[in-house]
């Protein structure tokens, strides 16, 4: 038998020296390819914006004389090889004023740093776009969405409280259960299929307050990239989306102090360099934004049994950036988040321990170091560490029956890349390694308590991937990228695999043995190949079709019954008996500009294939159960829809409309009654919605003063409902047939938002703004679900749960100094 001993040694080594041996060759390959194309004389530097000093990506740095040019990463980074002389250097970008430098290079490496100033003409870009103003027809993937932070804090939000996750909620194909919901839906797929980073680092509860708002700082955000069409070769892991988060690169011209205060929390922001400026940028710069909420008033805005509500938040992200030198990047990044809510009763019923009030806890902890070298202008190779913790607690404090319920996931990433251009060829390559621990609900009693303890036994995985991607220009109107990812699960032990009668299913009553592994020992592997390919044909420069497929595998899942993620849900690593979730996406889209891009409009169609996924079985009970097996279900899935959008980017008035058509649907057919849902027929999944329009509007009219609207309509979420009665022992129950045969009201909701700032010319020293908005501005008392109440003998006619139903005005006011 194969042993896997991360903790131990073995005959190979430890897992960290096999990690080593791979990485090594694959970075000494890269030494040796940088060492053969190094030329004498270099051109290096960062392009900035002027005042806010951002790294602007996508600019253009072109050597006239030469021909030759380059554009500036994602961290507006730019480098260009070149012989000696005396040069003039144009620098280029959509939304800023064209510069242009004269350059002398006697030195081996010549380091110029840009600033480029905003086009102030340009009043009526909503965004200062760092990206070619035709990349919706362009760029090769489809079932992309980029958004800036800056079009982010003009949309309306709830309680003035900037939301990364809610602002992704206005795209077609992206949806959510309902208001206070955690997690998005994207194509179709449940919230565990969305691969979401931070700066590389995963992000497993991705809302503060069980979904009312992101865990992520607007302060500390750059951009935000959702993948849900063509997903690259170097993300894997989920089945539907990457939702790729960055943080902002910190100021190196000097110290700046920012922050906001509103109705639900406070926010403040420092930062700027650690080290002397000489001739170039400071070597050590650093940036640290905190979040703080301010009271619990939200709950008490809600319906009467959750005004008695106590809750609090907050978040921490910090950043360290060291320049070595101009081909040397390092890069530290920490967050942490914490949430706090006390219900005023018990919230675990099912387990009899009558606790008098319920809290709950969550708890992320992330750390990661990024290092970048770049070789020359056209080759680099980035490594990343990551080290992140998620917990989430459930406790009741009474002292006679004091008890806490409590999940872990700890997870380990070592991730090397490498990245070459040549010719018509983007190249890029590397290998992953992510290694899970996993300490799924034990229940541990308070001092005296009478509760007894429930511990189940913890999860252990590896997955590793090697990637490969090439984006290829094959004509003047068709170009691809193809690439290929393989990656490889091990569960190991320490664990205890139950074994079950043949015939009889997964149940605890058909039990015929176990075995025992121990630790390091290999208890079960999947994996396989992902292709990911897309083309695109341009017809003219104004159009374009797009064709792509790809091939993703889930290892790890949620567990979970509810349509909220809570403390009593918990994370699952495929093991023996729950296998892995396989998805094949297919999706085809053409892409039209009008009026020197002033219009973007696209048209897409999809159909997503699934194989193994996971439900349950009816009445399932998954609290405390260590044999989670016995209540799971897997079978097939599929998502399919059409999605339309018409956006304007120039003008005083821009936005979008869009509509989005989306299926979601299960088959769990499986060999006896009991392992069959809906008699083995198609049913919708809890997150379907077929039907969804989203409107935006933001008027700009000046730099000072801007107003948004936006305008949301979904249909609602299945449910299913008591079909008939039935009296067990004098107790009146309720009968159900089939799963998720109705759906609760339709959701629709318009909100506004007024902004008001001082003028860019005048806030040199001290900026600030206000931003009055309203949420729900009709008051329109949406459903979040729909309930039924026992009268006597009878069930009464069912009543719904609304969140929010009335308009949520709010007022925040932000600063910058």
């Amino acid at each position: 038998m194969y042993v896997f001993q991360p903790d131990k040694p073995c005959r190979s080594g430890n897992w960290q020296a096999i990690i080593l041996l791979i990485v090594l060759p694959f970075l000494t390959g890269v030494y040796g390819i940088a060492r053969a194309q190094t030329t004498a004389h270099t051109i290096a530097g960062y392009v900035r914006e002027t005042g806010t000093n951002k790294p602007l990506s996508g600019v253009t740095v072109f050597v006239q004389e030469t021909r030759r040019g380059t554009t500036t990463d994602k961290d507006g980074y730019y480098l260009i090889n070149i012989p000696a002389g005396t040069y003039s250097l144009l620098i280029t970008s959509v939304g800023y004023l064209k510069q242009t430098q004269k350059i002398k290079v006697p030195p081996s490496v010549y380091e110029n740093n840009i600033l480029l100033a905003p086009d102030t003409k340009l009043l009526d870009e909503v965004t200062v776009r760092t990206e070619s103003v035709d990349r919706n027809v362009k760029k090769i993937e489809m079932g992309v969405a980029q958004m800036s932070i800056r079009n982010i804090k003009r949309m309306p939000a709830l309680m003035g409280e900037v939301d990364i996750v809610r602002s992704l909620l206005l795209l077609p194909g992206v949806s959510t259960v309902g208001e206070g919901a955690t997690g998005i839906n994207v194509r179709g797929g449940s919230i565990d299929q969305n691969l979401v980073l931070l700066d590389d680092a995963p992000i497993y509860n991705s809302s503060h307050l069980m979904g009312f708002f992101s865990v992520f700082n607007p302060d500390a955000v750059r951009d935000v990239t959702l993948q849900k069409g063509s997903l690259p070769a170097r993300y894997g892991g989920r089945v539907s989306s990457v939702l790729d988060v960055r943080s902002k690169e910190p100021d190196n011209e000097k110290l700046t102090v920012s922050g906001g205060i509103g109705l639900i929390s406070s926010r403040l922001g420092i930062e700027g360099p650690l080290s002397r400026k000489t001739t170039g940028p400071p070597k050590l710069t650093f940036l640290a934004d905190a979040r703080l909420s301010a009271n619990s008033f939200l709950f008490q805005l809600g319906p009467p049994n959750i005004r008695d509500t106590r809750a609090s938040f907050y978040d921490l992200t910090a950043k360290v950036k060291y320049l070595p030198n101009e081909k040397n990047t390092v890069w530290l990044s920490g967050y942490a988040s914490h949430d706090f809510i006390r219900f005023p009763s018990d919230s675990l019923l099912s387990l009899d321990i009558n606790s008098s009030r319920t809290d709950f806890y969550y708890r992320t902890t992330n750390g990661s170091i990024k290092w970048t070298h770049t070789f020359k202008d056209n080759l680099s190779s980035t490594i990343t560490g990551v080290m992140g913790h998620y917990s989430a607690a459930l406790a009741g404090p009474d002292s006679s029956n004091a008890f806490r319920l409590q999940s872990d996931l700890w997870t380990n990433i070592v991730k090397a890349e490498l990245d070459y251009t040549t010719g018509k060829h983007k190249l890029s390559g590397g290998l992953q390694t992510t290694i899970y621990r996993l300490s799924p609900n034990s229940l541990i009693p308070g001092p005296n308590s009478n509760v007894l303890p429930v511990t189940l036994p913890k999860e252990h995985g590896l997955e590793a991937a090697l990637f490969i991607e090439d984006e290829i220009t094959l004509t003047k109107t068709i170009s691809a990228i193809a690439g290929l990812r393989y990656s490889q699960f091990l569960n190991y032990g320490p664990a205890t695999v139950q074994q079950y009668a043949g015939s009889g299913g997964l149940l605890a009553d058909n039990v015929t043995g176990e075995q025992t592994y121990s630790s390091g020992s290999l208890v079960k592997t999947y994996g396989g190949l992902e292709p990911r390919l897309a083309f695109r044909w341009s017809q003219n420069p104004e159009s374009s079709v797009k064709l792509s497929y790809t091939r993703m595998r889930q290892y790890l899942n949620l567990i979970s019954n509810t349509t909220a993620a809570l403390p009593t849900s918990r994370w699952k690593l495929s093991d023996t008996y729950t296998k892995p979730q396989i998805a094949d996406q297919l999706s085809l889209g053409y892409f039209r500009n009008f009026d020197n891009n002033t219009y973007e409009t696209s048209a897409e169609v999809y159909y997503k294939n699934i194989q193994n996924a996971v439900d349950y079985r009816d009445g399932a009970q998954l609290l405390l159960t260590p044999n989670p097996e016995t209540e799971l279900l897997q079978g097939k899935g599929k998502a399919y829809g059409l999605e339309l959008m018409v956006k304007k980017n120039k003008g005083f008035m821009t936005g979008w409309l869009s509509y989005a058509y989306s299926r979601s649907l299960l088959l769990i057919n499986g060999p006896t009654p009991g392992e069959r849902v809906n008699n083995g027929n198609w049913f919708p999944a809890n997150f379907d919605k077929p039907h969804t329009v989203n409107a935006v509007a933001i008027y700009r009219p000046s730099l000072t003063f801007n107003a948004s609207f936006n305008f949301t309509y979904s249909t609602g979420r299945p449910v299913t409902i008591p079909y008939a009665k039935a009296r067990v022992n004098g107790v009146i129950v309720p009968i159900y047939l089939d799963r998720n045969q109705q759906r609760i009201p339709d959701y629709h909701r318009l909100d506004l938002s007024l902004t008001w700032e001082k003028h860019p010319e005048k806030s040199k020293k001290y900026w600030y703004s206000w931003v009055f908005s309203i949420y729900n501005l009709y008051g329109r008392q949406n459903a979040y679900s729909v309930f039924f109440k026992l009268r006597s003998s009878s069930f009464s006619d069912a009543y719904k749960l609304s969140i929010f139903g009335a308009p949520l005005p709010s007022l925040t006011y932000n600063f910058k100094f």
